[in-house]
């Protein structure tokens, strides 16, 4: 009947991944927005109407950006979210009045509930062909006619029950943000706008004796594209030429650039994580100055390379010497309380490796002339004349960590005719020796 009407297989996947898209552009108007599958959001205004005149206009100016993307949308604003729902499906475009959500509603069909086609079915036959009259009911009757759930949903929609928005995005400690009243596309602009935005944010930080942990920019687009980067930090920073700084790390490492097509008309930076930052009095012989160098030079290259590719060795609660450390990013290792442990006494010489291998590499040991005390020793298949030797030191494994028998190690420090410096244990149960590192 229709030549030209276009079909076109539906796939839900990518229907719900556009609605996320657009929920994340809807994060301009408020922080509080919710799925409500499979067309559906839900956007939590209170605290936001103010910055647009009205309820009215907010709604308006909802409608109106999403319809200039090419959209279909209905829209209404009540006090509960079943409501407001119910008004976008039957009067778009309406603002309940305060307290008078049932009064909105009433007069609507029972499909406004978007229930399942049985439970509207049988509503219809009942004669409850509104929203009001299946909520005059007796309480008891809708109960054992139709269940609980949708008794608690009915009273949701007239505010007797509370139905709190659960929003997608976990909200930010501090935000702050900037709009255009045409977009900028510019790079000096767009690092100029970071620049004040870092300078804003620092000073409530500031206020409130906080620094940010990690923060985010977020980028609107005037085509309705949403870019968010992110950047985190060793320890609380509010310096607007610093959090600058990283960011435009973080730029200028980006495999996809920052591509502001017709625009951005807002920007936004927010503290995703703050916490307390203690100012410190350092005297004239303090390091201070030089950690906080090391510290932001780890930023900056965390930023650029990513947090997982910066690393430092942190010790661990064990003898075992390939468990003593491991490596964290450089970032959180800072969060650890534990700290090196002191084994060297002065002008002793070093009693671990320098360089420790990932695994004991075996090694066999022979003595040189029977009576003597030189040894040969054959590792990597060469074979080494050991001249000094110091030892044993005694490590047990961790046998209550496991259930057969551990064997201990008899470690040694060696020292060959060109005078390599190895470490060396003997295992007690199988007399295996093994190489474990390397002093130079």
């Amino acid at each position: 009947m229709l030549p030209a009407l276009k079909v076109v297989g539906a796939n839900p996947d990518a229907d719900l991944k556009l609605l996320g898209r657009i929920a994340d552009w809807c994060d301009r108007y408020t922080p509080f927005v919710a799925l409500e599958p499979p067309r559906g959001l839900l956007l939590d205004v209170t605290g936001a109407v103010h910055l647009f005149g009205s309820e009215q206009a907010m709604l308006k100016r909802i409608l109106s950006d999403l319809g200039a993307q090419g959209f279909a949308v209905r829209g209404a604003l009540a006090a509960t979210p079943l409501a407001a729902m119910a008004l976008a499906r039957m009067r778009s475009g309406t603002v309940a009045a305060p307290g008078a959500d049932g009064e909105a509603i009433a007069k609507l069909p029972i499909d406004a509930l978007n229930l399942d086609p049985v439970t509207t079915h049988a509503f219809r036959r009942a004669g409850l062909k509104t929203i009001g009259q299946a909520a005059s009911r007796d309480r008891r009757e809708l109960t054992a006619r139709f269940g609980a759930r949708l008794v608690y949903l009915i009273d949701t929609a007239f505010a007797r029950a509370e139905s709190p928005i659960s929003p997608r995005q976990p909200l930010p400690d501090y935000r702050v943000e900037r709009a255009f009243a045409e977009p900028v596309a510019t790079e000096e602009t767009i690092r100029a706008t970071l620049v004040g935005l870092a300078g804003s944010l620092g000073e409530v930080l500031e206020s409130r004796g906080e620094g940010a942990r990690r923060l985010e920019a977020s980028f609107f687009r005037a085509d309705g594209t949403l870019r968010r980067i992110a950047v985190e930090t060793g320890t609380p920073v509010r310096d607007a030429q610093v959090v600058e700084r990283l960011f435009r790390e973080k730029l200028d490492a980006l495999v996809d650039p920052l591509d502001p097509g017709f625009g951005f008309d807002l920007i936004r930076l927010s503290a995703d994580r703050a916490e307390r930052a203690e100012a410190q009095a350092c005297d004239f012989d303090s390091d201070a100055h030089a950690r906080r160098e090391v510290r932001f030079l780890v930023d900056r290259l965390a930023a650029r390379f990513g947090a997982e590719r910066v690393l430092a060795f942190v010790p661990c609660d064990t003898h075992v010497p390939e468990a003593a450390w491991t490596a964290l990013p450089a970032q959180r290792a800072g969060d650890f309380k534990s700290a090196w442990e002191r084994v060297r006494g002065t002008g002793e010489p070093p009693r671990r490796p320098v360089r420790l291998f990932a695994r004991p590499e075996p090694a066999s040991l022979l003595r040189a002339v029977p009576g003597s005390h030189a040894f040969h020793m054959r590792w990597r298949g060469a074979q080494r004349v050991l001249t000094r030797a110091e030892g044993p030191e005694r490590i047990a494994m961790e046998w209550w960590r496991h259930q057969d028998a551990v064997p201990a190690r008899d470690y040694f420090r060696v020292e060959d005719e060109t005078g390599r410096r190895l470490w060396l244990f003997r295992d007690t149960l199988t007399a295996q020796w093994c190489v474990h590192g390397a002093f130079a």
